[in-house]
């Protein structure tokens, strides 16, 4: 891929950078925080997803915030998708990948690629571990690629009020450590299968805490 003009009297070459944390922390905000500052400044970027919560090709956050993206799916090339924008005459400075654990591995490489051989900013947003507490193949792969690995600091807690370090999938009430390593869901206690960011103490005993109390305050004397 050809390398485009260098952007500003000032050239820095591109980077790639990831951004991880368990669920609830914040990444899919972050990366449309993001894409907001760089737009602002008169960069023009693309955001992909993959499997979002929302069931859509957008980027979702918890607190309301959202956004229509490109969907990636395993037939997808990202050099091949910067290259039809270029022909489009539009200019791609940088890419927000969102739920990038569920990339593949070639198109972690893709994204390698557009950084040193075409200019291209990439700023990617996933979790680190799956149910099981082992690395996604594309977030290993990133973690031996990127320019910078970032930890996200918006606190997750525990039920028992330490740092939530992992994300226990929860079928029937109880911790489940054997399946499909990708099984869409969210955090909602009241679906079937869902996902409770644990401790490490309480991840690996199974224990998701007790039940949550009523709706209500404790009265006052």
């Amino acid at each position: 891929m050809a390398r485009p003009v260098p952007r500003g009297d000032t050239y820095q070459p591109a980077r790639l950078k990831f951004f991880h944390g368990p669920m609830d922390c914040g990444k899919s905000t972050l990366a449309l925080q993001m894409d907001h500052n760089h737009a602002r400044q008169g960069r023009r970027g693309l955001l992909l997803t993959r499997m979002d919560r929302s069931g859509a090709a957008r980027i979702s956050t918890r607190i309301g915030l959202d956004r229509r993206a490109i969907e990636v799916t395993d037939e997808l090339d990202l050099r091949e998708l910067v290259r039809g924008k270029w022909a489009l005459g539009a200019r791609v400075d940088y890419l927000i990948c969102d739920e990038v654990q569920f990339f593949s591995l070639d198109q972690v490489e893709q994204l390698a690629d557009l950084v040193d051989h075409a200019d291209v900013d990439v700023y990617a947003f996933g979790l680190a571990t799956d149910f099981r507490s082992e690395l996604f193949p594309a977030t290993k792969r990133l973690l031996e690629l990127a320019d910078g690995v970032y930890q996200l600091q918006v606190e997750v807690l525990c039920w028992c009020g330490r740092r939530g370090q992992l994300n226990a999938r929860v079928v029937g009430n109880r911790v489940v450590r054997e399946g499909e390593q990708v099984l869409t869901g969210d955090t909602g206690r009241d679906d079937p299968v869902h996902y409770q960011v644990l401790c490490r103490a309480h991840y690996r005993s199974g224990d998701l805490g007790p039940a949550a109390p009523a709706a209500g305050q404790l009265p006052l004397g």
